[in-house]
């Protein structure tokens, strides 16, 4: 007998696969222990009975059915057990069946890579404290100013901005973008590029933008948006995606250019505690806070991109991850003289050394040591 209670493993799969629809076998290591994941969907794609831990329930099917191979296979609910959906919340199965056109997947390897996307991008929020079920939010709306996201940080599913009328979801038809986050009074774009560089519609990312802004304004009060995060495999992605960048012919549709600030966050544990950073009010400014006395501080008034100057030597602080300042930090020193240095959490060294190629050195610091200054709530909504 499989138990189902809040928290439990078999309650993580079905939390997720209730609002992404499917998710990637490969990517199990985002929810925990590989191993012991890939030993309990084996379990669960034979005849179980399944408990409710609350209410005593039982139900006797196949929980999950696996399809697909190599990178594209996928997980999913069995049909049979879709009624289990009402042990998460009520109503849940027909946000289930209207969400997924009645539980039948298109099967083209576009439609599912798009799924795998916005589901890993999903998970990391989520393992970061960040809400991301649709059906516990309050629908966004583009009539009026009103306060309809939450105060706590959460995650609207691209596919949920896209039905605010018409207009919206004609401006956002070719993005790329799996959703926004809203944490701390800002409004971030959220991209997956997983293992590959990541292909770039400038014209629809830019109209995407412009819409995400209406959005924004009318349901959280946030009239800038200039921040996108960027979720991909490794830091080589990031290298790799920030080459391709410097190939791009039309500046103003380069992504740094659309975008202000882009966050790369690793999917691995690492870049879970580096996304609850982003729970903290003001957190950027507090980590500079931390990192420099302010007599140092450059406060962005300087000829460059760089936050503090330190007995002669130039520093930019990368802990936040942002490698669209990054960019114009290089291309800046590259025909400057002086002494330059870039700060960074253990995980972001190898990349950063490959990208700047000897024209900076590298400091570390280590990532509890900013965790126990900006205390942020180590939270994990799967483990309610």
């Amino acid at each position: 007998m499989v138990h189902f209670r809040p928290g439990s493993q078999v309650w993580q799969l079905i939390t997720l696969l209730s609002f992404v629809g499917e998710f990637p076998f490969k990517s199990l290591s985002l929810l925990g222990s590989e191993r012991v994941y890939k030993a309990l969907i084996s379990r669960l794609t034979t005849l179980q009975t399944i408990r409710n831990f609350n209410s005593g329930d039982e139900i006797t099917c196949r929980l999950l059915t696996i399809s697909g191979k190599g990178a594209g296979k996928t997980i999913r609910l069995y049909k049979g057990a879709l009624p289990i959906l009402e042990w998460l919340y009520p109503g849940v199965q027909g946000y289930y069946m209207d969400a997924f056109w009645g539980h039948r997947f298109p099967g083209d390897a576009s439609h599912r890579d798009r799924n795998h996307r916005v589901a890993e991008a999903a998970a990391m929020l989520m393992k970061a404290g960040m809400e991301a079920r649709p059906y516990l939010l309050s629908r966004l709306q583009n009539r009026e100013i009103l306060r309809v996201v939450p105060g706590t940080p959460c995650f609207y599913l691209a596919k949920d901005l896209k039905k605010v009328g018409e207009a919206e979801m004609n401006k956002t038809m070719f993005t790329r973008m799996t959703g926004a986050l809203f944490s701390s009074g800002k409004c971030y774009a959220v991209y997956n590029t997983r293992d590959a560089v990541m292909k770039w519609s400038g014209m629809g990312e830019y109209k995407a933008l412009h819409s995400l802004i209406e959005l924004a304004r009318l349901n959280a009060g946030i009239s800038q948006v200039d921040s996108a995060i960027l979720f991909g495999q490794s830091g080589e992605t990031a290298l790799r995606t920030l080459l391709e960048s410097d190939k791009t012919r039309r500046l103003e549709f380069r992504f740094d250019s659309i975008y202000r600030h882009i966050h790369f966050i690793p999917m691995n544990g690492d870049g879970i505690r580096q996304l609850r950073l982003f729970s903290v009010p003001d957190w950027k400014a507090q980590l500079l806070e931390l990192l420099f006395e302010s007599e140092v501080r450059s406060y962005d008034r300087g000829l460059f991109e760089y936050d503090a100057c330190v007995d002669g030597v130039n520093i930019l602080s990368h802990l936040d991850g942002d490698i669209a300042r990054l960019i114009r930090f290089r291309e800046a020193i590259e025909n400057r003289t002086g002494r330059f240095e870039v700060l960074c959490f253990p995980h972001q060294t190898h990349f950063l050394r490959e990208y700047l190629g000897g024209l900076a050195g590298i400091k570390t610091i280590g990532m509890d040591s900013v965790e126990a200054e900006l205390c942020p709530e180590r939270r994990n909504l799967f483990e309610r």
